[in-house]
């Protein structure tokens, strides 16, 4: 099984799933067949699938990492193209959720399927013994349930679902393959309805819909406190019931009332009235565009309209002071844990609130195992990665502190918890994990012991590093040992922005880094990369008019990363989601980049109202030298990569990134699974220093356009504002980051030094600072996170 090799996929069924799942793979760069039924009438029998799939490829957010991928897919129909499956090393059936309809297509698979190959179904519930009942004994052995979730691209959890023949070495290489080619979280289930994630999720949504009415809340108000604050995506709670669609929600949840009548907590999958009257009336959520909320397109602005339980009609979104202080409290608190803990112990209705949801959720988590899964830890991962959840429910309950949360269960009612966790009590355990040795430990019910969290092969967690790691820490960056002669630096600020202690924290890495190691990995376990600069620290440096002040914050950002480009030992940059402004810079001016498939980059400096002031204009300048080749037309390739700087491009994936110039071909490189990103960053920096990495000499060779540019500059930032497509300020944001990709009012294009091209940045960095304007971009992303077009 280890010898395997997955070189060509067969997707049956190009529904919504069925289509992405297919883009997907795709995007791994594996050859995949996408089928479905031919139509009943017209001559093109493609027609279904070709249809289904230019629909995937244009929708929102994109299946695709680059649309260009789409070439792998090839389509095909169930009549003329079955047979096709034979050369296909894994197939996967993906049609609707019928077992009849099923079990007819495995049946007509099985006379065309090669013995061997893998076969498995994407059904979100119906029993996996059940689908292949009645198939050979070599397709029950390589047959089990990959049930993947919504939009597979960004949804990171695979379930795996045994059959009573499944043969064990299947699930170890699905295991493996999910991880590291499609860079999912595998997570093991046991074959009952709904699995783990849909069914504790479905659970916490059924009971917060009887919450509402026990406690007479709004659905806006729920989403607000179900969302961000307590760790959850934006979309919250009812939000998240629109976009799944009231229906299938309602299949899920009359699926385990009906399928666990043993289960404790059936009756709270009984769907309220309220709800069953959305159904009958078509109000299914986003696929209807009505449900728990409704775009008036005919209001001025598209107003979001939210529904009144009571009445089922729409009216406009009441701001209520629901939370109150508890709410107030929580937003002060960036460490999750600590907010969760104040959330729990409000005293006010929003304390109310989330005492009565968790008690449900932890009482019923705790019920769950071994039913639906061995082990807790797989309840969190699943719902991690399945639903968004940002801590899963036992590291909720770790970070209220259990006996605590047991203590009020007692006092106020609440659903009784399983008896494992009052003798894991009794025992003197008080937490479900715990860090020993540079482990994570769970809790084990069967051996009453603590065991290591299961982590795949050649990975490295920094929150699993021993305290030993650690060399060097502020209070937001942390550099540690990695192994193999290898440091790794990293930070924790708000949504990791780069501010003085950071600027610190890369200096000091580099220093010890220099020392004696051979390289150095910056990395971050956050949900960011980085979101850029602090810029709370530039506006109030602006505002109160410390421009020299400013200029050497402004020259110490760019000297680190200078430092970083022109260091004794190799640095590898290793992003993930957001990497804007100066995140961007920093990958800019590191020996290689390991990004991560889901990386956000861009230079996003013009929005609020300046240019990149860390060296992300020269860099820019400098590429754009490299790639220009004897005969190109110079000012169009000039005009390309001004436009990536003044409008704001970000890149919607790693290997978008490439296109727009922030990845270099060759050189930098993506990685599709984050588990494995930072040991394969850690392996790069080490080969860099085995090849004999030698600290490169700066550039005095950068050939800048001067007046040739310039004047494509001033004429096309004229004619803008001419049709009122850009404002005054944005022409002169413009004119600043063209003289300086330019190289000034230079006669003739000139060889100049990065040196002088950073002095120019600078330069006009703080002269955009001294605007009025910028000065009021600045203050509304502050304030309220909203660029500004002034």
């Amino acid at each position: 099984m280890t010898k395997r090799n997955i070189r060509k996929v067969a997707i049956l069924g190009s529904g919504v799933m069925g289509s992405r799942i297919a883009c997907h793979f795709a995007n791994t760069g594996t050859e995949v067949l996408l089928l479905d039924i031919a139509p009943k009438e017209g001559g093109d029998k493609n027609k279904i699938v070709n249809d289904a799939l230019a629909a995937a490829i244009k929708s929102s957010p994109a299946p695709l990492y680059d649309a260009r991928f789409a070439k792998r897919i090839s389509t095909g129909n169930f009549d003329d193209d079955l047979a096709k499956i034979k050369d296909c090393d894994w197939i996967i059936e993906v049609v609707i959720e019928r077992l009849d309809i099923k079990q007819q297509l495995l049946e007509k698979v099985e006379k065309y399927r090669t013995p061997g190959t893998l076969i498995t179904t994407n059904t979100s519930g119906i029993p996996i013994n059940a689908i292949s009942a009645g198939r050979s004994d070599d397709f029950r052995k390589h047959f089990c349930g990959t049930h993947f979730f919504n939009p597979p691209r960004y949804l990171p959890l695979l379930e795996l679902i045994p059959g009573p023949d499944t043969d064990p070495a299947v699930l170890d290489f699905l295991e493996d393959y999910g991880q590291r080619i499609l860079g999912k979280v595998t997570v093991r289930c046991q074959d009952t309805p709904a699995f783990i994630a849909n069914r504790i999720g479905v659970f916490g949504i059924m009971g917060l819909f009887h919450l509402v009415e026990e406690m007479g809340l709004t659905v806006e108000e729920v989403d607000r406190l179900t969302g961000p604050v307590l760790g959850r995506p934006k979309s919250a709670t009812f939000r998240t019931a629109d976009v799944v669609g009231l229906d299938t929600l309602v299949k899920v949840a009359q699926g385990v009332k009906d399928n666990c009548p043993n289960d404790e907590q059936n009756a709270l999958f009984a769907i309220p009235g309220y709800l069953q009257q959305m159904v009958e009336k078509n109000m299914l959520g986003s696929k209807t565009g009505k449900g728990f909320f409704f775009k008036d397109r005919s209001s001025p602005k598209g107003d979001i309209l939210a529904l009144d339980l009571k009445t089922l009609e729409y009216r406009p979104q009441v701001t209520r002071r629901t939370a109150g202080a508890t709410l107030d409290a929580a937003k002060k608190e960036d460490d999750l844990r600590k907010r969760t803990a104040l959330l729990y112990n409000g005293t006010d209705k929003a304390g109310e609130f989330y005492r009565k949801s968790f008690h449900g959720l932890f009482a019923y988590v705790s019920h769950r195992i071994p039913e639906i899964t061995d082990a807790l830890y797989k309840i969190d991962d699943a719902m991690r990665a399945g639903f968004g959840w940002e801590l899963g429910p036992f590291e909720a309950w770790d970070a209220i502190e259990i006996g605590n949360v047991k203590a009020e269960m007692g006092k106020c009612g609440a659903p009784a918890i399983a008896t494992w966790v009052d003798e894991m009590l009794a025992a003197g355990h008080t937490g479900f994990y715990k860090t020993e040795g540079g482990k994570r430990l769970y809790y084990d019910i069967p051996s009453k012991s603590y065991k290591s969290v299961p982590r795949a092969e050649g990975t490295i967690v920094l929150s699993d590093l021993p305290e030993s790691s650690m060399v060097w820490k502020n209070s937001a960056a942390t550099v540690r040992h990695l192994g193999d002669g290898i440091l790794s630096v990293s930070w924790t600020s708000k949504m990791n922005t780069i501010g003085a202690e950071v600027i610190q924290g890369l200096n000091k890495a580099i220093d010890l880094a220099e020392q004696g190691a051979k390289g150095l990995v910056v990395y971050n376990d956050g949900a960011n990369f980085s979101a850029g600069a602090n810029v709370g620290m530039i506006f109030m440096m602006a505002v109160e008019q410390e421009y020299d002040d400013l200029e050497m914050a402004v020259r110490t950002f760019q000297n680190t990363m200078m430092r970083m480009r022109y260091s004794s030992i190799p640095v590898v940059a290793a992003p993930h989601q957001l990497t804007l402004g100066g995140g961007t810079e920093l990958c800019l001016h590191a020996d290689k980049v390991v990004a991560h498939a889901e990386t956000y980059m861009g230079l996003v400096e013009f929005g609020v109202g300046v240019i990149p002031g860390g060296g992300g204009t020269k860099e820019f300048a400098l590429r754009l030298a490299d790639e220009l080749k004897e005969g190109d037309i110079r000012i169009n390739a000039m005009r390309e990569r001004f436009l990536t700087i003044g409008q704001a491009k970000v890149a919607t994936s790693g290997h978008e990134a490439f296109t727009l110039g922030y990845l270099r071909r060759g050189q930098d490189e993506v990685i599709v699974s984050r588990a494995h990103q930072l040991a394969y960053a850690k392996q790069c920096a080490l080969d860099l220093w085995n090849k004999g990495y030698t600290k490169p000499a700066p550039r005095k060779d950068i050939k800048v356009l001067g007046q040739e540019g310039l004047g494509i500059v001033y004429v096309g930032a004229n004619s803008m504002l001419s049709g009122n497509y850009i404002s005054q300020h944005d022409a002169l944001i413009s004119e600043k980051l063209g003289y300086v990709m330019c190289g000034g009012d230079l006669s003739e294009a000139t060889e100049v030094s990065e040196q002088y091209l950073l002095d120019l940045e600078r330069k006009a960095f703080v002269e955009l600072c001294m605007q009025r304007k910028t000065l009021e971009r600045l203050q509304s992303i502050i304030t309220s996170g909203k660029v500004l077009r002034n």
